[in-house]
């Protein structure tokens, strides 16, 4: 396993995102990076601007030709480029591409939702490259499929899929929400697997929270490894998620190991 932390930002606006990235930068001089970005919220403004229907499915965006354009267009387009000229505005080196970039996503087609891909694997050398050499990979959550067709890719599964395959020891998921609640509304600032898969299923864990709580589970290939979901907005988010065990909710790979 190595020190290699996967950081998974929203889809907010850039403002919103400022003392973030300050703090990936800051990070990002004392050990490897990658950064995955979603886009959902900018995507739908582009998608009801351009008269293009959206639906959501267990969390997921459905997504038809017309919307995967678009998905295209601002995520590899307008926010990779926002975010890669950001970052290099507060000193760090980084570097844009996509999951289609250098066939770094291994994508497999979910079912009932279009062209969405779920990440089955990755190919490393390309960020292996950069990590070496310094530089922030920022990567749009866009991949090939089976048949080689471009897809959507929700942004925490592709977070959790680089961190998996990097053997990364952690994975900040960054979002709009303090962490994960219990069925009575409390925050867990920890949880087992089995707990974490308990709660999903009696749908105390609903909506857009079950491909995040999912990813989180997926990115524990290594016995130390750990995800944490938390607030975003919240001062000192970044740092605070690596080094607070009570800042958002923590998963780690050792409980999987106690749950089996």
């Amino acid at each position: 396993m190595s020190e290699i932390v996967v950081v998974k930002l929203g889809g907010t606006t850039l403002a919103d995102q400022q003392q973030v990235l300050v703090e990936v930068a800051a990070v990002a001089r004392k050990r490897p990076i990658v950064l995955v970005h979603g886009g959902g919220k900018r995507m739908s403004e582009w998608l009801e601007r351009l008269g293009v229907p959206t639906r959501f499915e267990g969390g997921l965006r459905v997504t038809d030709p017309a919307a995967l354009e678009v998905a295209a267009a601002v995520l590899r387009g307008v926010v990779n480029s926002e975010l890669v000229a950001a970052l290099r505005d507060v000193g760090c080196d980084a570097v844009g591409l996509s999951g289609v970039d250098g066939g770094l996503l291994i994508g497999e087609r979910l079912p009932d939702v279009g062209l969405v891909a779920h990440v089955t694997g990755i190919r490393r050398d390309l960020l292996d490259s950069l990590l070496v050499a310094d530089q922030v990979p920022v990567v749009a959550p866009l991949a090939r499929d089976e048949q080689g067709v471009v897809c959507n890719v929700n942004a925490d599964d592709a977070a959790a899929g680089i961190a998996a395959g990097l053997g990364a020891r952690q994975l900040v998921l960054l979002t709009d929400v303090d962490g994960v609640r219990d069925a009575s509304g409390t925050k867990l600032d920890s949880t087992t697997v089995a707990e974490a898969e308990a709660l999903i299923a009696d749908g105390t864990i609903s909506g857009g929270m079950v491909p995040k709580v999912k990813a989180a589970l997926a990115a524990l290939a290594w016995d130390d490894a750990e995800a944490i979901i938390a607030d975003g907005s919240a001062p000192d988010a970044l740092v605070r998620a690596l080094e607070d065990p009570t800042f958002g909710t923590r998963v780690s790979a050792r409980a999987r190991a106690g749950a089996a």
